[in-house]
């Protein structure tokens, strides 16, 4: 199936949007879909180890693209759907394509409707917007891919992803200086906060070292991390024009819960791990995951084991790598088996103990024992 498998969580959207638009009970569509839909192919599609011939860059790069204006529509009709009559005229315009009255479904919505409909769109601004920006933060800095990815890390309030993964997260993995690697016995919802602010501090020191080295000033448009939060201000102030503080408050929520997902899927990547500082970062210092369904929704992120050995290597020529640790199932279920935390220590007790076992150096062990991960 070589580039179309990866078009998967773009199908995903579809539901989403007809749901919001149908309004009522059509709001669980979208979250309800997505999250059965990728719970039922994980369970039933196996594996995937193919490495899909490169063709031409431009094909592959035109795909994550497209992330940009989707991901843009999914906040809009987030706003569309918390503000009062028909923002933009949308409702109208489907109306008369479709002849479905939109403005009049939004009658119909109940609290928990637009909660579960403000989850769907976090969940998606996550898996295309946050895991294709990922994908892109990691081109030349100025490049179009990059610039791309940037904006589209902007809707969950987190371009500076761009400064603290890249030179934070890929340089201290499986270390105390590392925010997103969870030690063992942290719930997922302690990781969520502590990882946000540690990953705030930290892109904020990365930049700030930058810029001394370079004898910039912190408070000027040198500062990348500054930049980056204003993306997400334009973003806000956007919403807060378009649709009020409603939608201000709309698009802030929203963004949060995407940030949130992302938040969680660092946890599952790297729980429990531990490095030697010493050594480089080896392919056995992250979980992986060759499940086809999910491989095909996320560009290849649950092949996170390559990833971190060669981290500016484009997701289509990742290899699966099935010699490494390996996550208990596939990532939309791994997510919620992480929301259960007792449930989610007991099934990675064992795995820990192979790791330990088979895979970390005896320094690394030593690390364990004092406690530098547990």
């Amino acid at each position: 199936m070589g580039q179309l498998k990866f078009l998967l969580m773009y199908l995903l959207v579809l539901p989403h949007f007809a749901g919001l638009l149908i309004g009522g009970w059509g709001l669980f569509l979208g979250p309800l879909a997505m999250v059965l839909l990728l719970c039922l192919g994980e369970a039933l599609a196996g594996e995937d180890h193919e490495v899909p011939e490169p063709g031409a860059a431009w094909r592959w790069n035109a795909m994550l693209y497209l992330a940009l204006p989707l991901v843009a529509m999914i906040a809009l009709l987030a706003l569309w759907l918390m503000a009062p009559g028909d923002l933009l005229g949308i409702g109208a315009t489907v109306q008369g394509l479709t002849g479905w009255d939109a403005v009049s479904g939004k009658a119909d919505n109940t609290l928990l409707g637009l909660v579960a409909a403000m989850l769907g769109s976090g969940l998606l601004i996550a898996a295309l917007g946050t895991i294709v920006g990922h994908e892109l933060i990691h081109r030349p800095w100025g490049s179009l891919g990059h610039s791309i990815g940037r904006w589209l890390l902007a809707f969950s309030w987190d371009s500076n992803f761009a400064i603290e993964h890249v030179y934070g997260h890929h340089r201290f993995l499986g270390s105390p200086q590392d925010p997103a690697t969870a030690p063992r016995g942290r719930s997922v919802y302690s990781h969520i906060w502590r990882s946000t602010l540690g990953g705030y501090q930290s892109a904020w020191r990365i930049e700030a070292k930058r810029l001394a080295t370079r004898r910039q000033a912190v408070l000027s448009w040198h500062n990348r991390f500054l930049r980056g939060a204003l993306l997400s201000l334009l973003l806000s102030t956007a919403a807060l024009w378009l649709a009020g503080w409603g939608g201000f408050i709309t698009f802030t929520l929203v963004a949060l819960i995407a940030k949130a997902y992302l938040e969680i899927v660092n946890y599952m990547e790297h729980y429990g791990l531990v490095r030697d500082p010493r050594t480089q970062v080896q392919p056995h210092h992250s979980w992986n995951s060759n499940n086809a369904f999910s491989s095909w929704a996320t560009f290849n992120l649950t092949r996170h084991s390559h990833h971190h050995a060669t981290g500016a290597l484009p997701f289509w020529r990742l290899q699966p790598m099935p010699d490494t640790p390996m996550m208990p199932a596939g990532y939309m279920t791994t997510l919620l088996l992480t929301l259960v935390p007792p449930l989610w220590y007991r099934i990675m007790a064992p795995r820990l103990d192979h790791w330990d076992q088979h895979f970390a150096s005896e320094h690394e062990r030593q690390l364990l024992t004092q406690g530098i991960n547990s």
